[in-house]
């Protein structure tokens, strides 16, 4: 492929990295950028951490960077990873390394000094270049030729690969959900397959970290569907999966909004128990599963209507669960519905949007002279009841009128 000098130039006249790499080559050291940010470089993709490898022992790396004014911080020394920080932006160093024992998960290593070795001993083609200070690309594994044709490759043996690490299994889908131009890899795919037995040994945090990237990739519709039909998907996610839902979802088009949970909502649930199972298998966030549990509410709330839901109905639910909750669950549920369903689907999620806040506090309630306690909160709940049922009418007045009304009533039942 034709290297984009004018823009590897940049990259490495970047003042940060340029100190970095003057400190740490030379005087029988070499240091070169790897991995991700070579890769991006190339592809012409955002560029997200630069991480660098390098001949220097730690105590070397960490003697060399203070000297250039980087604060070391040992984010990983047993491994050979020192960060080094100055103005705001860190560098992960790591010295060359040599996998000598694996069982699949993780690896024993020793210090090396072989950029070769090293990137042999990495994932992907694409992921095994280097580049130097003098902006020359080092590629050891046939990545250029991958990244010009936008394919996915493991190093060498791909079975063998992925014994030494079982993830690679879902780096391979992300990866090409992300990269890829065509159809996947069939060797990377047969070992993958072969592999599988592998999965369930896999620590829960490290599988979601790859799902939750992999949902959002470009291609995940296609590369999704792929791993269903290579019998891999179930044993990731613990259930059937919402196939057709979530190919509508995130195909060309994109129905919905591109955030990971409601991705994963898209094809897992349908329900809150559903939720909690995730919650489980994926040890998802108290975020993630917050907002998951408020869809599959939605989703629950919505389904099995005979008709389509009034905008009334919609704001009563949206109180309880949340706009976005609500939103979400409209747009899944139209995600295989014929073209008027999804246009009315659409203009439900538009006239929600537009619903004006309700602005009335406990305060507001209290200065009608309604005593601090449960009853507060009972004449909120009917007022906004009450002013949804009326359409929702914008305008402080107004909503003041419905708080008055509801406070006068409740007074008089109590």
């Amino acid at each position: 492929m034709t290297l984009p000098q004018a823009r590897i130039a940049e990259f490495l006249a970047q003042p940060g990295l340029a100190a970095l790499l003057v400190a740490l080559n030379g005087a029988g050291e070499e240091t070169r950028v790897v991995g991700g940010a070579v890769r991006d470089l190339l592809l012409g993709e955002p560029i997200g951490d630069v991480d660098l490898a390098t001949t220097a022992v730690p105590q070397e790396t960490i003697r060399r960077g203070k000297a250039a004014g980087f604060k070391p911080v040992p984010t990983g020394i047993e491994h050979g990873t020192v960060t080094l920080v100055r103005d705001g932006a860190g560098f992960e160093v790591t010295t060359l390394r040599e996998d000598i024992e694996t069982d699949g998960r993780r690896a024993k290593v020793v210090f090396g000094r072989d950029f070769i070795q090293d990137a042999l001993r990495r994932d992907f083609t694409i992921n095994a270049l280097s580049l130097d200070r003098d902006g020359v690309v080092h590629d050891h594994c046939g990545g250029l030729a991958d990244i010009a044709a936008r394919r996915v490759r493991f190093i060498g043996d791909a079975e063998a690969r992925i014994r030494e690490d079982y993830l690679r299994i879902l780096r391979f889908f992300r990866f090409h959900a992300r990269f890829g131009a065509e159809g996947l890899d069939r060797d990377g795919l047969a070992a993958c397959i072969a592999g599988r037995g592998g999965l369930p040994g896999l620590s829960r945090e490290r599988v979601r970290a790859e799902v939750m990237k992999l949902l959002v990739a470009p291609g995940a519709a296609s590369v999704v569907t792929a791993m269903a039909g290579a019998g891999l998907l179930m044993p990731v996610i613990g259930r059937v999966p919402h196939l057709a839902r979530f190919v509508a979802i995130a195909g060309e088009g994109d129905a919905g909004p591109v955030y990971p949970a409601f991705r994963l909502a898209a094809l897992a649930v349908s329900v809150r128990e559903d939720v909690q199972a995730l919650r489980e298998g994926l040890r998802l966030s108290n975020e993630e599963f917050d907002r998951i549990e408020r869809i599959a509410a939605a989703l629950e709330g919505l389904s099995g209507r005979a008709e389509a839901p009034s905008i009334a109905f919609l704001r009563h639910l949206a109180h309880r669960v949340g706009s976005d909750a609500v939103a979400a669950g409209l747009v899944l549920l139209a995600a295989n519905a014929d073209g008027a369903g999804q246009v009315l689907a659409r203009d439900r999620v538009a006239e929600l949007g537009r619903t004006p806040p309700f602005r009335p506090s406990g305060r507001d309630v209290i200065a009608l002279g309604v005593p601090a306690g449960p009853l507060v909160g009972r004449v909120l709940e009917a007022a906004q009841r009450a002013w949804i049922e009326a359409g929702a009418p914008d305008g402080a007045e107004a909503q003041a009128a419905f708080v008055e009304r509801a406070a006068a009533a409740l007074k008089t039942v109590c």
